[in-house]
């Protein structure tokens, strides 16, 4: 397609000035790209079931008929992975050690203390914060690669301390049937010697029952994913932990009238980059703003690379240009919306900021792009989509840490507080419990 002979960008409209709308009734005005997880979760069940039961020969047959390769060998040679690092680009080299270091600096500060709380005398509880036994990473590897997801996936873990700790990325044409060069280069960087080129819900698979002489399995599997990345952690979650079932990407831009229409009109395209599902919106106070932006995304649009997936992610029901009465409107759009990322391009964007509840990742200011929390920012891209960050957070070390009670009562401590559990215990109609405690106090009287 000529990008010269498009036709005009159909990016819908939607004026919400003058209705006070409820949370439900604004999320109801911004639907997100419908995903048929049903109909994925049915379509992955026997590759699940081939995986379960199945050798290192079931997932290099079902690389070949996914991925279009079938790998030599699924997990790859830690010499591949050195090589690949020697001959990356040093610029990009470069550009991966700087985003390692933010990373890593602001992720060290996510590190959890134990606390040690004397409840009375003689009686305590104290909660450490332990590392999940292994994780299995996956690093995607369809329309784009992301070695950018290999360190938001990594580092987290390492900070928290986790002792096994394997990457899972699809097997490519391009790379002789292993993963990526520049994801196979990051884990070497990183020190991940574990990699497997396997991708979809096969590495899911992989990871939670794993493969006998090949893989162990793990307890936990995080990352991004297309739809059936997304079924199989639905499908597979109890047996493994999950960050997340993670959907299309998406941003929302609240903006005032000192917004840059080019800019605003540049962030919402980078989004669209992803996927002809990718949500783009804009919200925002300036009836002036919203036509300069429509004009900059219908140029913009036609003359990016991925054009085509672009202006279909920006035509779809998931993408609008918003307009509301005021920025306290918009404020309560955006967090019944709850954008995985959320830019604040207004004239003080800290004010704003502090009523914000609902959202994977805040960047304030026309100088706190999107693009830039993708990659070097610090902070990290692996974030709740299709409304879940009202309940949810992004990807940080607390991820791979399960809170541990350790629970210390003496003797008298446990005397003074015996007959309150124990009229607890037969309230509940649980008097086992209450003979738990009354059988030591027993036992006391005997040996006084």
């Amino acid at each position: 397609m000529n990008p010269e002979n498009l036709e005009p960008l159909a990016i819908r409209s939607l004026d919400l000035r003058g209705k006070g709308l409820s949370k439900s009734e604004y999320q109801s005005e911004l639907p997100r790209a419908t995903l048929d997880i049903a109909t994925a979760m049915r379509a992955i069940e026997p590759i699940l079931e081939q995986v379960k039961n199945g050798t290192e020969a079931d997932l290099i047959e079902l690389g070949k008929k996914f991925d279009g390769i079938a790998p030599v060998q699924v997990r790859v040679p830690e010499s591949v992975i050195a090589q690949s690092l020697a001959a990356l680009d040093p610029a990009i080299r470069s550009a991966l050690e700087e985003a390692i270091r933010r990373i890593t600096k602001v992720h060290a500060d996510q590190v959890r203390r134990v606390t040690h709380t004397d409840v009375v005398d003689g009686a305590s509880v104290e909660q450490k914060w332990i590392p999940v036994d292994r994780v299995g990473l996956y690093v995607p590897g369809g329309r784009a690669v992301y070695p950018s997801s290999v360190i938001m996936n990594v580092v987290p873990a390492q900070i928290a301390k986790v002792p096994s700790i394997a990457v899972a990325s699809p097997p490519q044409i391009d790379n002789g049937g292993y993963p990526n060069a520049t994801i196979l280069a990051t884990c070497a960087l990183l020190g991940i010697t574990e990699v497997y080129a396997v991708g979809g819900a096969q590495a899911v698979a992989m990871f939670a029952y794993g493969v006998a002489g090949l893989c162990e399995s793990a307890d936990m599997v995080t990352g991004p994913g297309n739809i059936y990345v997304a079924a199989a952690k639905r499908a597979l979650r109890g047996k493994i932990g999950i960050d997340s079932e993670a959907g299309p990407t998406e941003i929302a831009i609240l903006a005032d009238e000192s917004a840059i229409a080019s800019e605003v009109a540049a962030d919402l395209i980078s989004q669209a980059e992803h996927d002809t599902i990718a949500a783009s919106v804009l919200v925002t106070t300036s009836e002036k703003l919203l036509s300069e932006v429509r004009a900059q995304l219908d140029i913009r649009s036609a003359d990016t690379k991925h054009h085509e997936r672009v202006r279909i992610a920006l035509s779809g029901i998931q993408s609008a240009l918003v307009l509301v009465d005021s920025l306290e409107q918009g404020i309560d759009v955006v967090n019944a919306y709850a954008a995985e990322h959320l830019e604040l391009i207004v004239a003080d964007p800290r004010a704003v900021a502090a009523k914000i509840r609902n959202a994977g990742a805040v960047f304030l200011g026309r100088f706190s792009p999107v693009s830039l929390g993708d990659y070097s920012a610090g902070s990290n891209h692996v974030l709740p989509t299709g409304g879940c960050a009202c309940h949810s957070s992004g990807l940080s070390v607390q991820s791979f840490l399960r809170g541990v009670s350790f629970i210390e009562y003496g003797e008298q401590a446990f005397r003074d507080i015996s007959q309150n559990v124990i009229t607890l215990a037969n309230a509940e109609d649980l008097p086992a419990h209450g003979q738990a405690i009354s059988v030591r106090i027993e036992n006391l009287g005997v040996l006084e």
